[in-house]
């Protein structure tokens, strides 16, 4: 766990560890989530890094006749 402090202009800086863990590079976006007074930072990927993270699950299901127009 690491500890930050807020500067007078309301920034913060990203520990290294944290950095090079969450793969966050200079102008990378992180999204803001406040939850009951927990703020948590998540990394906006782009849509392209998602590719493949979901290799080998199966999404198949059966349609009913009536699905089809």
């Amino acid at each position: 766990m690491s500890t930050v402090t807020v500067s007078s202009k309301y920034q913060i800086v990203i520990p290294k560890e944290v950095r090079e863990n969450a793969n966050i590079r200079p102008g990378a976006k992180l999204q803001l989530i406040e939850v009951e007074g927990i703020i948590q930072m998540v990394p906006v990927r782009p849509l392209g890094e998602m590719q493949g993270c979901f290799k080998g699950d199966e999404i198949e299901y059966a349609r009913e006749k009536k699905d089809r127009l």
